[in-house]
């Protein structure tokens, strides 16, 4: 933990010619200031970090705060709702994946959780609460900025309706997948079995709903899910795909504890969608 630590001050430390070039960079017209700030909250213990974050990212548009635990991320959330969070795993007190998973219950934010490089369990479970993304320390500050890009354009995306008529017995403006309704351009599922409740989904779930609506009775493989919701390609052993389809099924199966009807499993080739 003490060398992630290090690597990240030694990051900091190099911030100031990297805001150089930035500037540089935007006076010559290289790179565009944004148009639209959005607002970035980072929970995380280590103030040289947080300091980093703050010029970093303000540096090129965002609105950002900081937080250096839990309780300060809840007086933050009462001021203002952020759009995105960067959300430290190791904090004092109450940790990242108890906040994770506060944030999804509570909260419609986009996640991204910042963990120590060797902490494949920690990632998987960080996506298994409904993290966004991840990025392990010590990070590029350039790799965390595209990542924070890529997971605020797919939350704050509001793509129309797929062409094609809605399947039969659905709610005006929703579409039917397994048990449930979704609205696409307000981005709400609702559970039928349960007399049309609201069922919670993160921006990846959506995503996923988004793509198998538009390609029934297609395999799609774990490369195209990803280039299609996360704007990257597969990687091996990667399971972030298998672990949000999971998630995914026990929302809208018909029947969560059985065999797959909706969402099935193609093997050795990816997951279909199968219209009832």
């Amino acid at each position: 933990m003490a060398a992630v630590i290090a690597a990240c001050r030694a990051a900091a430390a190099l911030l100031p010619s990297c805001i150089r070039a930035h500037h540089a960079a935007r006076r010559d017209g290289t790179i565009r200031p944004m148009k639209a700030k959005a607002n970035l909250l980072v929970v995380d213990d280590d103030a040289p970090v947080r300091a980093m974050l703050l010029e970093y990212l303000g540096g090129h548009g965002y609105d950002v705060r900081v937080a250096a635990d839990g309780a300060a991320m809840r007086q933050e959330l009462e001021r203002e709702l952020p759009d995105l969070v960067l959300l430290d795993l190791r904090l004092p007190g109450e940790d990242g994946l108890s906040l994770a998973r506060f944030l999804r219950e509570h909260y419609d934010v986009a996640i991204v959780m910042v963990t120590g490089s060797s902490d494949v369990v920690d990632r998987v479970v960080g996506l298994e609460v409904g993290a966004d993304d991840y990025i392990g320390k010590p990070f590029d500050p350039r790799e965390l900025l595209a990542r924070v890009k890529s997971v605020l354009r797919r939350s704050q995306a509001r793509p129309p309706g797929e062409p094609g008529a809605a399947p039969a017995q659905a709610a005006p403006g929703r579409r039917r997948i397994g048990r449930c309704e979704i609205e696409l351009e307000s981005r709400r599922l609702f559970d039928r079995s349960a007399g049309g409740e609201e069922v919670p989904m993160t921006s990846m779930e959506y995503e996923l709903i988004r793509v198998f609506l538009a390609n029934p009775n297609r395999v799609l493989s774990r490369d195209q899910l990803l280039m299609n919701t996360r704007n990257r390609e597969w990687e091996p052993f990667d399971r972030s795909i298998d672990i949000r389809i999971g998630r995914l099924r026990r929302k809208i199966e018909p029947d969560p504890g059985g065999e797959p009807r909706c969402i099935r499993t193609v093997r050795n080739a990816g997951y279909m969608y199968v219209p009832e």
